[in-house]
């Protein structure tokens, strides 16, 4: 039996497994420790990929992203376990939903996100009481052109920190109709106006559909940050935490109040979890009205780029046709 003493990440144990990898040691034959601080870990942990590493499907690395979060032991042997099969015995092992390691994988990918989310519930609690956040920008009663000017200097949370800029809301402040997404994405941070990138395109091209004018509609994001992790060359999209959309919430509601819209529309569940409960589930709950303390005409539906990353075109144009059919009952509101 071998003992692998890691770091308790993903990192620590992704070195771990490559090193034991390479050596050909099979799960049964390993013993997981996790390290206290200070405490150095296994040598063989430490070792970097080398050319020709095993490659697994990405699925598998999100998943193993979300499990190494989860405050269970157990979830470094399992990971183990079924990266040792992928490699060794069926690729598509994670398609094989009755396997009981597979299914103890998701319960510990299930467990890791309910406990990411009670800590930022907490987190943003705690963020609320303290009176933290964009509170202490936001002009009261002011109309959209100061709500706009005072954004641009939020400093509220950290999200400022490495955005190319605010990217407040865009539309007339008589506006009937209010659309609320999640966050700006790269083009939408470069540029500085909500939803211009491929997202956009989505948007745009469902209005026009169902007959809505988007130079009639306010269109805004829950927070009005980009948060990214760069990868190479590219920045790629990270949902926002609860305490990032509680430290922004002050905006949406500012921009809300002054155009008091019919109906307001939640793009994509982070939006209609600001907007209509924190336990709102999207598929379960899109595509009717709602009464919010904005109107008695809130909806939520899918958020454009769900369409995009639909994994083949009859996913993406099945998930376009619901994005037509819930934004079709607004029109018609």
């Amino acid at each position: 039996m071998k003992t692998v003493a890691i770091a308790p990440t993903f990192e620590g144990w992704q070195s771990a497994a490559r090193a034991l990898l390479r050596e050909g040691v099979a799960p049964a034959e390993v013993r997981w420790r996790e390290i206290a601080g200070g405490e150095a870990p296994t040598p063989a942990a430490l070792g970097a990929a080398t050319p020709g590493a095993a490659r697994v499907p990405r699925a598998f690395l999100d998943l193993a992203r979300q499990v190494a979060g989860a405050h269970d032991p157990a979830r470094w042997p399992v990971l183990y376990e079924v990266l040792w099969r992928l490699v060794h015995d069926d690729r598509d092992l994670l398609k094989a939903t009755r396997d009981p390691t597979v299914r103890r994988l998701t319960a510990l990918a299930a467990q890791a996100r309910r406990e990411a989310e009670r800590a930022q519930q907490v987190e943003a609690l705690q963020l609320e009481q303290q009176g933290a956040g964009a509170a202490s920008f936001v002009p009261i009663g002011a109309g959209l052109a100061e709500l706009r000017a005072a954004a641009a200097r939020c400093t509220g949370c950290d999200l400022y920190r490495h955005a190319t800029q605010t990217v407040f809301g865009r539309g007339p402040a008589d506006a009937r109709i209010v659309l609320v997404g999640e966050q700006p994405g790269d083009q939408e941070d470069l540029k500085g106006a909500p939803f211009v990138g491929p997202a956009g395109e989505v948007l745009d091209r469902a209005l026009v559909e169902v007959g809505l004018d988007r130079e009639r509609l306010y269109v805004t994001n829950a927070v009005k940050h980009f948060k990214f992790i760069e990868r190479g060359k590219r920045r790629i999209h990270q949902t926002p935490r609860l305490s990032e959309l509680a430290a922004c919430r002050p905006w949406m509601e500012a921009e809300i109040a002054a155009i008091k819209p019919e109906v307001l529309v939640c793009l994509g569940a982070t939006a209609a979890r600001a907007i209509v409960a924190a336990d709102f589930r999207l598929l379960r709950d899109r595509g009717r009205f709602f009464p919010t303390r904005w109107t008695e005409k809130t909806i939520a539906t899918l958020h454009p780029s769900a369409v995009l990353r639909g994994e083949d075109e009859t996913q993406q144009t099945r998930l376009y046709r619901m994005l037509v059919e819930d934004l079709r009952l607004v029109a018609g509101a």
